[in-house]
């Protein structure tokens, strides 16, 4: 069945230049989704997708013969981004990588800032995979990073005024420290161990880690 590949990885149409992270996507071991105009980036790649999803109001490609399609209407409220996760989170999957997600519409990437929160609330892990960076967003728990001394981190609210965090491993250290959405001091920390944490204690957070 479609859900026995380990995770979900969507494709969106925000600009890929240079971008090597969709050229290296593991297709043997995922369900590939394109989200509208991410079909043309997939096939720029060489990546032949398992779904293509969306209006198709910026897809410049013809759509292919022999891929499952679903065609949305052009009103409506979702993007075909978050589109795509529903459709990702019917089937099974609990697991996603958003990629082409950042840059091109701001107002876009902040829908998709969003879309992490939505697959944290349905118990998903999910990240944002973008040119040299990744986004997380975490409820509770920890984030662990491994081998990345050296990354800028960078913390902040999301969808309430504050978060309680600590930072281990960090060339700034918290405990327990409180982070405002007024006052943004989360960021461009550095990682100075080979493991690092980042401890969620309540809030909800959204974590830039940028190589």
């Amino acid at each position: 069945m479609e859900y026995e590949m380990k995770k979900c990885i969507i494709i969106g149409s925000a600009p890929a230049e240079d971008d090597d992270s969709v050229k290296n996507i593991n297709t043997a071991d995922s369900f590939i989704v394109c989200a509208d105009g991410g079909l043309d980036i997939a096939l720029q790649n060489k990546i032949t997708p398992n779904l293509i999803i969306g209006d198709f109001d910026s897809i410049k490609s013809d759509l292919p013969k022999g891929i499952e399609t679903i065609k949305l209407k052009t009103a409506k409220d979702d993007t075909d981004m978050m589109a795509a996760i529903k459709e990702g989170i019917r089937r099974g999957y609990k697991e996603f990588e958003l990629m082409c997600a950042l840059g091109g519409r701001f107002d876009h990437s902040f829908a998709n800032f969003c879309a992490l929160q939505y697959l944290a609330s349905q118990g998903c892990k999910a990240v944002i995979v973008g040119k040299d960076c990744r986004v997380f967003l975490l409820t509770t728990g920890r984030l662990t990073l491994s081998k990345l001394k050296g990354s800028t981190i960078s913390v902040f609210p999301f969808g309430a005024g504050s978060c309680t965090v600590s930072y281990q491993g960090m060339k700034y250290p918290l405990g327990e420290a409180r982070l405002s959405s007024a006052n943004p001091i989360g960021v461009s920390n550095q990682i100075i161990t080979d493991d690092a944490q980042i401890i969620i204690h309540s809030g909800n957070a959204l974590i830039f880690l940028l190589s």
